[in-house]
């Protein structure tokens, strides 16, 4: 059975910022953990991974748990150094999920919150693909001074 690490990504300081959006992409990230499970293999999911002190304490449950590879869920916006200690302690292949919870914000619901703060936590609840390019580019770099 392949053993599988999941971590999602966010920043910290969203949380007191936004109610709810913690919880919520907490959901969606159990979500594919099941889904995974249900295809037969071994989840460690250590949660969300949303300052780089968090990191590097999630890069030690996986790294103790030897998982085969790891599974980057970007849940929102977050920074590097979210993921930097991650990947370097664990020193697996690495796949990165850009997988938003539903096909398309709900504009019309969206528009009708009136409130810039309540949009802005449901736009971030919707962030996923706009870390994925710095992400990649990131973790490529990151790939070339390793092999260096």
């Amino acid at each position: 059975m392949i053993k599988v690490g999941l971590f999602g990504i966010g920043l910290d300081t969203y949380w007191p910022q936004f109610e709810g959006l913690l919880e919520r992409l907490e959901g969606y990230q159990q979500q594919i953990a099941t889904k995974m499970e249900s295809f037969g293999a071994e989840v460690v999911n250590v949660g969300l991974v949303d300052s780089p002190v968090v990191a590097r304490e999630k890069a030690e449950v996986l790294k103790k748990e030897d998982v085969d590879i790891l599974f980057l869920y970007i849940s929102t916006y977050a920074l590097s150094s979210t993921v930097l200690p991650v990947v370097q302690k664990v020193k697996c292949p690495v796949v990165i999920l850009n997988i938003q919870p539903v096909a398309a914000i709900d504009y019309e619901s969206f528009n009708a919150l009136g409130d810039r703060g309540k949009m802005t936590g449901e736009w971030l609840a919707h962030c996923q693909a706009c870390s994925v390019p710095n992400l990649r580019m990131f973790l490529i770099v990151q790939e070339l001074i390793m092999n260096l």
